[in-house]
């Protein structure tokens, strides 16, 4: 699939169910939700132990993803882009 050739809006539709699973795996502490989408070698990189660590370190500094806003995406030869900026309900950065 030649994602750089597809619209935003396009992308979007790929991007946006992978990245709320993502987040919701985040806020649920759950490594296999959490890396549905990951290939096997990033899943080798980050361990479930390491990837669970994490995940308490910056909820108890940070808090939980409460939204996002999406800022743009970025089209390179191989690979895009896409551009979020997250809030979480400990901070207002």
């Amino acid at each position: 699939m030649r994602l750089q050739s597809k619209t935003d809006g396009e992308i979007l539709s790929i991007a946006v169910p992978i990245m709320d699973n993502l987040m919701e795996g985040s806020t649920e502490i759950n490594w296999e939700k959490h890396t549905r989408d990951h290939t096997e070698r990033v899943k080798t990189l980050i361990t479930r132990e390491e990837l669970e660590r994490q995940y308490k370190d910056y909820q108890s500094k940070f808090g939980f993803f409460t939204n996002r806003e999406f800022i743009g995406v970025t089209r390179l030869e191989d690979y895009v882009n896409v551009i979020w900026r997250q809030k979480l309900s400990k901070t207002n950065n």
